[in-house]
């Protein structure tokens, strides 16, 4: 008899590599005696192409959760991650909200906070995406494609993908405990 998992599937709305890992990860370490894989996609946010609010931002999320699962109903689970800003008191933070779905439970987090330099602020708030704004500060190319902001202002000690990965396995948290969360 063929004991031999079969692999299950994550659409994950980006096509950002640091995103598909994080997501990867993050599932692979709360189910890992399952296997995964993959299916990337781009698909609308419906918001802005930077995000400037909480609730911005978990809207962006949400909606690409749900085109992904639009998009390849045959996946097993969809991802949506989106990153934002936010105006606190005159300076700004920046985190993500991550959303996973399944066809009966959602699952949902954001991400750790940090406030970015005030010359990287200044830019967003002109218009900027966050990445390209860290991009023309630090001296950098697609940056939000490897380590990130947060990378960038810890020197790594704190990737976007470390990032990420928490709030995916936050998200997850239903998942693994779906008797204690309503269908």
């Amino acid at each position: 008899m063929d004991y031999t998992l079969a692999m299950k599937t994550i659409a994950v709305a980006s096509n950002n590599p640091v995103k598909l890992q994080a997501v990867l990860d993050a599932f692979r370490f709360i189910f890992s005696k399952e296997k995964w894989q993959t299916i990337s996609m781009e698909v609308p946010s419906g918001v802005s192409h930077q995000p400037m609010s909480d609730s911005e931002t978990h809207i962006g999320a949400v909606n690409r959760a749900r085109n992904a699962q639009f998009a390849r109903p045959d996946a097993d689970y969809w991802v949506g991650i989106e990153g934002g800003v936010e105006d606190l008191e005159g300076e700004m933070s920046a985190f993500a909200w991550v959303v996973v779905v399944t066809r009966q439970l959602l699952g949902q987090s954001r991400s750790g906070t940090f406030m970015i330099p005030p010359a990287v602020a200044k830019l967003v708030r002109e218009g900027k995406e966050l990445g390209i704004a860290d991009d023309i500060i630090f001296g950098r190319s697609n940056s939000k494609q490897q380590n990130g902001a947060i990378g960038l202002l810890t020197d790594n000690a704190i990737d976007r993908k470390a990032l990420y990965q928490h709030a995916v396995i936050l998200a997850l948290v239903p998942f693994k405990n779906p008797r204690l969360y309503p269908r």
